[in-house]
């Protein structure tokens, strides 16, 4: 059945856990239809679409590997069925690994690429030939990008590829009135984040800005919802740190 009411519709992958989760809560409260794109945790990705209908939106949830080409064609698809197309498209989807260069695993790197550069070029493909006129796309990096910590090379290194992206696709998309932009966090109190570091490393993080605070995950959804809506979409080809001033 194809439900078109006329509101927009977008594309969150990742979409069952932390930032995409809230970024998933702020577009419902705006008024989106939401597909809520998740890896594997089914009961987290009917939460997160429980939380979007509570909210007032229309939600489903639909398991996709961003770097699998055809899971991520079946999203895009299910959207434009369900919800009658596509608007918005973030990609918060993304893998963590953390070891010194010396120490790498090398298979655990390649996974780690496979998420976050395989399958941000996947989703921005899809989104490129998918997204409608005047629409939005909307990929994710980090803040280590800039501060180059210790153990972060991997990671890094494969944020730093989504950034490059960033402009480049931002100049494919002229004549469709689409903008295509990057949110690069700081130290956000996500799981993913969280996951194995001491209290005192968490503290030392928090008082790395000058707000002196981790962010939330609302504080990166905000952001996101800003550079998906109408108001943002001036914005475009840009890498946006928000990170509370973090250098």
């Amino acid at each position: 059945m194809t439900i078109d009411n006329g509101t927009r519709v977008a594309i969150v992958t990742g979409g069952s856990r932390g930032i995409g989760r809230a970024v998933v809560r702020r577009l419902a409260e705006q008024g989106y239809s939401v597909v809520v794109g998740y890896a594997g945790n089914a009961d987290e990705a009917a939460a997160a679409v429980k939380e979007a209908v509570a909210a007032g939106a229309q939600a489903l949830a639909y398991r996709a590997d961003v770097a699998d080409e055809t899971a991520v064609a079946g999203m895009f698809a299910e959207a434009e069925t369900r919800f009658g197309g596509v608007d918005a498209v973030l990609n918060s989807a993304g893998r963590m690994y953390l070891a010194p260069v010396a120490d790498l695993d090398l298979d655990q790197m390649d996974a780690l690429h496979r998420t976050n550069i395989r399958g941000t070029f996947v989703v921005a493909r899809e989104a490129a030939r998918r997204v409608r006129e005047g629409g939005s796309i909307t990929l994710f990096s980090t803040s280590v990008v800039g501060t180059y910590f210790p153990t972060y090379g991997a990671y890094a290194a494969s944020k730093g590829a989504v950034e490059a992206l960033t402009m480049v696709l931002a100049r494919e998309m002229r004549g469709r009135n689409i903008n295509v932009n990057t949110i690069a966090p700081g130290p956000t109190a996500t799981e993913l984040f969280l996951d194995g570091k001491s209290d005192e490393l968490v503290a030392r993080l928090a008082k790395s800005n000058p707000l002196e605070r981790l962010g939330e995950p609302r504080d990166i959804a905000e952001v996101a919802a800003f550079l998906a809506s109408p108001a943002g979409h001036w914005v475009n080809g840009q890498v946006v740190r928000a990170n509370g001033g973090m250098v």
